[in-house]
């Protein structure tokens, strides 16, 4: 592996530059009309333009970003997340064009993209899913016998879904066949692929997600969880490691479920098991990534470990390195998402930054893709920034947290860090004793 392109954009592409350039890997950016100014496009060893700002005439046009691979001699790509990064064709393409995939295999990722077949390996394989159908409801009538069955509330969700999009809680029927419809109509839209089905909802839910990396020979390891519960419209906000909720038995059995998981499928590379737990600590599988999560810094700071370095090690054929009993959590992390957006309407606040000064402390760590000038556009994902914030106890990396978000200046546009603010003030989450429902809660709270 000699040259990477990044078929990505923004923060995540510099976080990728960053590691290539310490182990002596050239990097290519790729960059639409809107980005040209970007920081990520100037930090890379080369870089090529792709097309206009929509992601489908730029970063999702695939024969626009390998005709860049192949201009510029290109060994390898790196999807970074989102946009092409779960998109078997494209990882498929990649291979057929001899270029290095980093990530799994297009067979994995076509596997597990698919919500009900991932609940069908994982069921084979002796990893706990949450009660519910295995097969899709084809009508509304179907969908309301499958819940019957099951027992309401229930989850109605988009078998190719992602984000929360295709995805509602039901509470009795009624509300389920309304809901059929328009969920399915979303799915379609957003996936090409509009098949629905049920399964029982959680109380008391926390999303906590399991580290994995699985090399080439059959090494496959956990490491170790990150806390996801902080959502806003099933969309994470803030994350951090270890969870405050788990036990240490509690986290070695589910680190060994997302480990049995991730040999079910014969895992390659660096991915995350989502899992859902309920207030009494039973966890459910809930998804695979096979991809970087935005959330890795978290996992990052927690251990020492470079994820980004893991994967192109993988990548290349190595063996995984360290052996399980090597990963520990040696201090407490905590991201927090800054997007640009109204922190009271939540509504998406482009614009230009006329002055961005990153907070400098000790224990802070900032992931970025902008800088003073930047012109925020309508185009893609509102997130700036994450500031990642560790230290040798929880309420340690709180109060720092706190004090990175209040020495942020960004002037121009809107952000959400008074918000971000608010969460770390708050003192349920203060206490670790939040849900998923916990931001839906406060809003309801405040009304």
């Amino acid at each position: 592996m000699r040259k990477v392109l990044i078929a990505n954009r923004g923060e995540i592409a510099r976080r990728i530059i960053r590691t290539c350039r310490e182990q002596g890997v050239s990097t290519v950016a790729v960059y639409s009309d809107a980005d040209k100014d970007l920081p990520f496009v100037r930090e890379a060893d080369e870089a090529v333009h792709i097309g206009p700002p929509p992601v489908p005439h730029s970063y999702l046009n695939v024969d626009a970003i390998m005709k860049a691979a192949k201009e510029t001699h290109a060994d390898a790509i790196h999807p970074g997340y989102g946009l092409l990064s779960e998109n078997a064709a494209f990882a498929r393409r990649c291979l057929e064009e001899g270029l290095l995939f980093i990530g799994p295999t297009p067979e994995v990722i076509a596997q597990m993209g698919d919500k009900l077949t991932a609940r069908q390996v994982m069921k084979a394989a002796g990893v706990p899913i949450v009660p519910g159908c295995d097969e899709p409801a084809q009508s509304a009538d179907e969908a309301a016998a499958m819940a019957a069955q099951i027992g309401y509330p229930v989850m109605l969700k988009a078998s190719a879904g992602g984000g929360g999009i295709g995805m509602q809680v039901c509470h009795h029927e009624e509300e389920l066949r309304q809901a059929y419809q328009s969920a399915k109509g979303r799915a379609k839209a957003y996936f090409g692929n509009d098949a629905m089905y049920v399964e029982r909802y959680v109380d008391q839910p926390r999303h906590i997600e399991v580290q994995i990396a699985g090399d080439m020979h059959g090494g496959v390891m956990h490491i170790l969880e990150r806390e996801c519960s902080i959502q806003r419209r099933h969309q994470k906000v803030l994350e951090e490691s270890p969870s405050p909720f788990l036990d240490q038995d509690t986290r070695e059995r589910l680190c060994a479920a997302a480990v049995q998981a991730a040999r079910a499928v014969g895992y390659t590379g660096v991915g995350t098991v989502e899992f859902i737990v309920d207030g009494n600590k039973q966890f459910y599988f809930l998804e695979m990534n096979t991809r970087l999560q935005v959330e890795h810094p978290v996992t990052e700071e927690m251990t020492g470990l470079d994820l980004v370095a893991m994967q192109l090690d993988i990548t290349r054929g190595k063996k995984l390195e360290l052996a399980q009993e090597q990963i520990k959590a040696i201090r407490h992390a905590i991201e927090l998402r800054v997007y640009a957006e109204d922190p009271v309407t939540f509504m998406p606040s482009p614009g230009t930054i006329t002055l961005y000064q990153a907070p400098e402390l000790e224990g802070v760590r900032i992931d970025d893709g902008v800088e003073t000038g930047t012109q925020v556009t309508p185009f893609y994902d509102p997130m700036i920034a994450k500031v990642i914030a560790s230290g040798a106890t929880r309420d340690e990396a709180i109060e720092l947290a706190k004090r990175a978000m209040r020495e942020f200046i960004i002037t121009g546009i809107k952000t959400n860090i008074p918000f971000l603010l608010e969460v770390l003030e708050d003192e349920r989450f203060q206490k670790g004793d939040y849900t998923t429902r916990f931001i839906q809660e406060r809003k309801q709270k405040s009304v």
